[in-house]
């Protein structure tokens, strides 16, 4: 049986992840951060271990005791209007402690195979639009910056002979999405307006542009990537870029709302420092190589979860 650990099971990908590997068979373990509850939405068939991946020597004995087949590490400080504000607990958490967990996996023996979830923030304001494996990393803000490590020691051990692969997810929602994210804040915000239990709905930037894709496809690219033959680096996304401003639009019309800008407004104090004004990948070496593609396109993503937000509101 394929024994595989898993870092931040809390989180959308993870519990998506999770759920596809015990389907298949596989022996899940997971590295939680409290053990006060059950991560939300993580399968009881998860083995769970209470540790701190940022704790360097105990997830390093963790990991040699499991010696898993494969380690997929998506555990991070997900939101870069945190990292302005603690710059320091980010760069341990998404970059030292990430690294740390290459070496850890180099240690366990050759068969072990890693999946190191990387961002699109890496990129910061790119020069080229679509982004591909091989734009510049040159990060806007301190959490593209502990990702850029993280990302760039992949490089690094699979020149030591680890079968690592770094994927550069694109933005990715799902019902599971904290609604502290703007996607989940605006299909929230929505559902209350429709079911008349909120009057409006205020938001930062309305111009920013990213690729937004459905989570469980992401997670499809992260398994694929642990299994194929030879390791690599791979731009995950759609390749078509939306502004919030749509992503609002959208969101509205599904709730049927037509008449929906005066419901809106934008507060200059949910911008970020510093913010890439554009970010679309383009996937082609995802396609080739590991034979991926997105299942779910645009607006099937925001209805997704306005649907699952109008349910909610609902009970």
């Amino acid at each position: 049986m394929t024994r595989a650990l898993v870092t931040g099971i809390g989180g959308q990908d993870g519990s998506y992840l999770a759920e596809r590997l015990l389907a298949e068979g596989t022996e899940v373990h997971a590295l939680v951060l409290h053990d006060e509850a059950q991560p939300p939405y993580c399968p009881p068939e998860v083995t769970l271990h209470v540790g701190d991946l940022a704790d360097v020597a105990a997830t390093r004995r963790l990991v040699l005791d499991l010696a898993p087949d494969e380690v997929y590490n998506l555990a991070a400080i997900s939101s870069v209007a945190q990292s302005w504000a603690e710059p320091d607990l980010v760069s341990r958490v998404n970059g030292h402690a990430a690294v740390a967990l290459l070496e850890s996996a180099r240690q366990v023996g050759e068969h072990v195979r890693v999946v190191q979830a990387s961002s699109a923030e890496i990129f910061g304001e790119p020069d080229q639009m679509p982004q591909s494996e091989q734009t510049p990393v040159r990060p806007l803000n301190p959490y593209g910056a502990a990702k850029a490590y993280a990302h760039l020691s992949v490089a690094v051990q699979r020149q030591r002979g680890l079968h690592a692969s770094s994927l550069i997810l694109y933005n990715h929602e799902s019902p599971r999405r904290p609604t502290r994210f703007v996607t989940r804040k605006i299909t929230a915000g929505v559902a209350a307006i429709a079911q008349g239990r909120a009057s409006g709905l205020v938001l930062g930037n309305l111009d920013a542009r990213r690729d937004w894709g459905w989570a469980p496809d992401y997670v499809d690219a992260m398994v694929r990537a642990a299994r194929t033959e030879a390791p690599d680096d791979y731009v995950i996304a759609t390749g078509v870029g939306h502004t919030v401003r749509d992503f609002a639009q959208v969101a509205f019309r599904c709730a049927g709302i037509a008449d929906w800008e005066h419901l809106v407004s934008s507060d200059s104090g949910l911008t970020r420092p510093a913010d890439a004004t554009a970010l679309v990948g383009d996937a082609s070496h995802a396609r080739e190589a590991l034979g991926w593609a997105p299942t779910l396109g645009f607006e099937d993503v925001v209805a997704a979860l306005v649907a699952a937000d109008l349910a909610a509101g609902a009970t």
